[in-house]
């Protein structure tokens, strides 16, 4: 009896996970579909990315969207950039750069918690929209999140808010977050933990094209921090 009751059990369940499956298929994809989705969005940045080389500002779409799924219920996420600033962790990568071309960032992690960081200008070189957003602290410029803020607040539209790090609006029945941030071409020192974390999952390939990808910064601040409304 228990046998058989078993059985029935594993049977049920069996049912139950086809029908779960083939309703998340119809909800958000078959995995052939979001797999085409996403490579599609791949490679329509790369061709805008190679594009937009002389354009001030460059974009990525994020989110689940980015991902492949289609959901009613979810919203557009988009970072923005400008193309040619660069955040770096240490004075050696700035050879790597033409500073002629390029506004430089330098992290400055020192008093700042895990997963935050100072934005300092060495050069105190940059476009005038970053440095309207500056505070000198010890002598030194640095890049308020607090101003930044600030800024996207004053380009809002009607009906738009400020969500964190995030411009927040609706557009025509689909909401949508802008993030305004700052890239880099390498991965943060502080996180370089997680990489020997991912021994099964993601797979090797996955994590060497997310480390490849450097990182980018938003602005907002650690609210225990030293520095809330700079980091």
């Amino acid at each position: 009896m228990a046998v058989y009751q078993s059985s029935q059990i594993v049977m049920t369940l069996k049912k139950l996970s086809e029908s779960v499956y083939v309703g998340l298929c119809l909800k958000i994809g078959t995995p052939q579909q979001v797999a085409i989705r996403r490579d599609t969005v791949d490679v329509t940045e790369l061709l805008e990315h190679e594009v937009a080389r002389t354009d001030e500002y460059v974009s990525m779409r994020s989110g689940s969207d980015r991902e492949g799924f289609r959901l009613k219920e979810s919203d557009f996420d988009t970072m923005y950039w400008l193309n040619n600033h660069w955040v770096l962790w240490d004075f050696s990568q700035v050879t790597m750069y033409n500073t002629q071309r390029h506004a430089l960032i330098l992290c400055d992690s020192s008093e700042s918690p895990p997963g935050f960081t100072l934005l300092w200008l060495p050069m105190e070189i940059a476009a005038n929209v970053v440095l309207a957003a500056c505070v000198r602290m010890n002598g030194a410029l640095y890049i308020s999140s607090e101003k930044i803020r600030e800024q996207k607040s004053i380009q809002l539209q009607p009906d738009d808010i400020v969500h964190g790090p995030c411009t927040s609006g609706t557009l025509i029945t689909r909401e949508y977050d802008y993030a305004h941030c700052f890239v880099s071409d390498f991965w943060p020192p502080s996180a370089s933990s997680w990489i020997d974390r991912c021994h099964s999952w993601p797979p090797s390939p996955v994590v060497n094209d997310i480390v490849r990808s450097g990182c980018h910064f938003v602005p907002i601040g650690h609210k225990l921090g030293n520095h809330p409304d700079q980091e």
